[in-house]
């Protein structure tokens, strides 16, 4: 089992990576495939709705097939293939469908190691696991800022997105051949449930909003948006958006780690997330008033944000408390489902906020997009105030 979570894990790691490439990448598709930012706006939004989509058919497979399948098989053709469109993409339209397929291919892997520890491990450090899991899977942001930087100047962009495709299949062959499966469980009246029967609980409603919010603007922000901001306000190259967003993959490393073990320090879920969130979004305000603080006061504004945005798996391990054991594979993929889909809905809504605000003056698209990532983490803390707490 434990040599199974390691390359689920790993799988994780390219997940992590393959959200936030695009932003070191700007450069070159901006001169090789004429992608203008808006362009790889859309690129980012499609795969997280990608790897959102695949959510709900992956938490029944994970419940009725297991996660060995699940995983290997997605990852693989999906990751794997999706890579290979992207290497060989002539347009931005071969750069969208290759998104997609990373995306979804992606999808199942976190979700997978997180069906496992809740089938195996006690409830009580499922939050310090998911947030270790993902702390460790967070060095695929770092691998996808300076180390991907080099890798392009080396080898060139192409080739470097091959031995990706390359990386990715023998990770899925991996998953397949080590992950084992927990035992199957049904409910004690003999019913499989559905996800009819997650949506029926009341307490789940008031955690959809911090999901769809949460990890927005940090994936946002380093997943795309610091890779043109730093270019078009400071005039950085590839090299320099590596460094900067080295800084903030640092920053969300830490913050998951961080965030594990501080439901048992606090006695809290609920407000653990509301104070770290909180101050995600105090940053994200001051971006907005002051939109050119500074090379790295704005770097340093730029890893906070990734540092507190990182309650994922605390939001994760709150709303897993509420799931009886034959319907955890369908909740977790649930909860990830508006998680992951936030983001994509809100990357896709922020390249038109970004084209809708033009200059003069010329930080005004930028400073509209702060604000509208703002917003939305305080639309979505206003909502979660009112959840009911609750700890294993």
């Amino acid at each position: 089992m434990r040599t199974g979570l390691v390359f689920l894990v790993l799988g994780y790691v390219l997940s992590q990576f393959y959200r936030a490439f695009l932003a070191v990448l700007t450069p070159v598709l901006r001169q090789d495939l004429g992608a203008g930012a808006d362009d790889l706006a859309r690129a980012s939004g499609l795969w997280f709705l990608g790897f959102a989509l695949m959510q709900i058919p992956i938490g029944w497979s994970l419940d009725r097939l297991g996660p060995r399948r699940t995983a290997a098989w997605i990852l693989g053709i999906g990751g794997g293939g999706g890579a290979a469109v992207f290497a060989s993409a002539r347009g931005t339209l071969a750069l969208d469908l290759a998104m997609i397929m990373i995306g979804a291919g992606c999808a199942p892997v976190l979700m997978a190691t997180f069906y496992i520890f809740a089938r195996t491990f006690s409830p009580a450090v499922f939050g310090t696991l998911a947030g270790a899991t993902i702390g460790v899977g967070s060095f695929g942001n770092l691998a996808s800022a300076l180390p991907l930087a080099w890798a392009i100047e080396a080898f060139g962009w192409r080739e470097t997105l091959w031995a990706l495709s390359a990386i990715t299949v023998a990770s899925a062959l991996a998953v397949a051949r080590f992950v084992q499966d927990p035992p199957a469980v049904v409910s004690a009246d003999g019913q499989k449930g559905s996800l009819l029967d997650l949506l029926r609980m009341p307490a789940l409603w008031l955690l959809i909003p911090i999901m769809l919010v949460n990890y927005a603007p940090a994936a946002g922000l380093r997943g795309l948006w610091i890779g043109p901001y730093y270019t078009e306000m400071y005039g950085a190259t590839a090299s320099g958006i590596g460094q900067v967003t080295l800084l903030m993959g640092v920053a969300m490393v830490i913050g998951n780690f961080a965030y594990g073990p501080l439901d048992r320090w606090f006695g809290t879920r609920k407000w653990v997330v509301i104070f770290g969130n909180t101050a995600g979004m105090v940053c994200l305000f001051l971006l907005w008033a002051f939109p050119l603080p500074g090379y790295w006061t704005a770097a340093l504004l730029f890893a906070a944000i990734g540092l507190f945005g990182a309650s994922f798996p605390m939001i994760m391990a709150h709303g897993r408390s509420f799931f009886p054991p034959h319907l955890v594979g369908r909740g977790v993929t649930l909860l990830n489902f508006f998680g992951i889909g936030g983001v994509g809905l809100l990357q896709l809504a922020s390249g038109h906020v970004h084209a809708a605000a033009t200059p003069p003056p010329v930080t005004a698209p930028f400073s509209a997009l702060f604000l509208f990532f703002a917003l939305a983490m305080a639309a979505g803390l206003a909502l979660y105030a009112f959840s009911e707490d609750r700890t294993d």
